[in-house]
C-alpha cells in the first residue's frame, strides 16, 4: 500500500459506528457501554494517530485534524475515567473544529475545480446522515428533558448515524484522488 492513500479508513469508520453503539448503550444504561466507549476511543486515537504518521506530505491542514483528534479522543478518554478537567480538552476540541471548518469545511466535499465530487445517490446518503444527526440531537435534548419518547427517537437516529458508516465499510469503493490533501481516496 502506498504511503499517500488513506490508510486504515474501514478500522476507523468501524471504530466510529462502536463507538455510537456504545454511546447509545450508555444511554440505555447498559452494562459494559463505558468499557465499549472507552476502547473505541482509543482505537480511533491509535488508528489515526497511525494513519497521520504514514503521510509522506503532512499539510498544515493534516496538523490541525490530528490535533482535533487528539483533543476529540482524549476528552472522551478522560471523560469516561472521570477527571475533572476535560473542559481543557474540550476547549481544545472547538478550537481545531473551528480550524480545520474554516480551513477546509466545505471545500472537503468538492474538487479543485469547485464543482461537487458527490452524486446523486451519495447526496442522497448525506442528507440521510443530516436527518440523522438532527435526531440524534433532537432525541438528546428530549432525553435530558426527561420527555417520552426520547430514547426511541435518539435510537432511531443513533441507527441511522452507524448504518451510514457501515454502508460506506461494506460498499465496493471507487477509486478517485483527492487533490485537496493528496491522497487517493475510495468513494
Amino acid at each position: 500500500m502506498e504511503k499517500s492513500k488513506k490508510a486504515f479508513k474501514n478500522p476507523i469508520r468501524a471504530a466510529l459506528a462502536t463507538l455510537l453503539i456504545g454511546m447509545l448503550m450508555q444511554v440505555l444504561q447498559w452494562p459494559y457501554s463505558a468499557g465499549i466507549v472507552f476502547i473505541s476511543f482509543t482505537a480511533i486515537l491509535i488508528l489515526y494517530t497511525i494513519r497521520f504518521f504514514r503521510k509522506t506530505e503532512k499539510l498544515t491542514i493534516d496538523l490541525i485534524k490530528m490535533a482535533l483528534v487528539l483533543f476529540w479522543t482524549t476528552n472522551g478518554i478522560l471523560t469516561i475515567l472521570a477527571f475533572p478537567y476535560t473542559v481543557i480538552f474540550q476547549v481544545g476540541t472547538a478550537l481545531t473544529f473551528i480550524a480545520w471548518f474554516t480551513m477546509e469545511g466545505t471545500a472537503y466535499f468538492m474538487d479543485k475545480e469547485g464543482n461537487s465530487r458527490n452524486s446523486l445517490t451519495e447526496i442522497i446518503w448525506n442528507f440521510v446522515m443530516v436527518i440523522g444527526v438532527i435526531t440524534i440531537i433532537s432525541g438528546g435534548i428530549m432525553h435530558l428533558l426527561s420527555w417520552d419518547y426520547s430514547i426511541p427517537i435518539l435510537t432511531t437516529g443513533l441507527t441511522i448515524v452507524t448504518s451510514f458508516i457501515l454502508k460506506d465499510i461494506f460498499t465496493a469503493p471507487k477509486k478517485q484522488k483527492d487533490d485537496v490533501n493528496n491522497e487517493e481516496l475510495y468513494s
